[in-house]
């Protein structure tokens, strides 16, 4: 993990989780050594985090106070947590951590009030038994093809069993209560495809980028599909 984005977590952690937090738990949540995590306090320490605290003791974040707080309606943090909450049916387990992660941080810079009502929320998402197919595939690595736009290659299975290799540009990921769907530029077929995320059964880095392409792409099938409808 990038350095940057272990401190990061670290400060996510410490949001999250009660205070004080002894640095054994803050090691085991973010999978470092004692050693190493002991560094990272003390590199966010020197560059001006408030952290209180020392070994065996525990340890707690305290938020610049020079900073204004955020503020929201009580229906906007309704809304922050339902969406969050949905995150545990139809996203996967990286998505669902980042969602939270990000709402720690939100709900720390909150005022004590509006904190509070975001930790006893009225609103909660309910959804029937997960049945969707499982994902075998690296979903970082395709999230990182549509941000960074570079290709892809796969092998996919179709809901006619056949199995193929295909080259593809990753435009956007499409997550569905049911199913979680991937819309690309298919180089074999050169044209727009869109793809069960489930049936792609191996993936790789493909030796082309299609920087800085995909949001003309994006538009011109959004506008293909508006015109297709209005005639159907």
């Amino acid at each position: 993990m990038a350095r940057t984005d272990r401190l990061m977590r670290l400060m996510d952690t410490m949001r999250r989780l009660p205070s004080p937090v002894t640095a054994a738990r803050l090691a085991d949540e973010t999978g470092v050594s004692l050693r190493q995590l002991y560094r990272d306090i003390a590199t966010l320490r020197a560059g001006g985090a408030l952290i209180d605290g020392a070994a065996g003791v525990g340890y707690t974040l305290t938020e610049d106070p020079a900073l204004p707080p955020q503020s929201f309606s009580r229906l906007e943090i309704e809304a922050l947590m339902l969406a969050v909450g949905s995150l545990e049916r139809i996203g996967d387990d990286t998505l669902t951590a980042a969602g939270k992660d990000a709402l720690a941080r939100i709900i720390a810079t909150l005022p004590d009030a509006q904190s509070r009502q975001a930790m006893h929320s009225a609103m909660r998402a309910w959804f029937p038994a997960d049945t969707r197919p499982p994902v075998a595939i690296d979903m970082g690595l395709l999230r990182q093809a549509c941000w960074d736009e570079f290709s892809l290659v796969m092998i996919y299975r179709d809901l006619k069993e056949n199995r193929t290799e295909r080259e593809i540009w990753p435009l956007g990921l499409s997550y569905g209560e049911g199913t979680l769907m991937l819309l690309a530029h298919c180089r074999l077929r050169l044209d727009y495809r869109v793809f069960h995320v489930s049936r792609i059964e191996g993936l790789e880095r493909g030796g082309e980028s299609f920087r800085p392409r995909r949001a003309g792409l994006l538009r011109d099938y959004v506008a293909a599909r508006r015109k297709q409808l209005a005639l159907s």
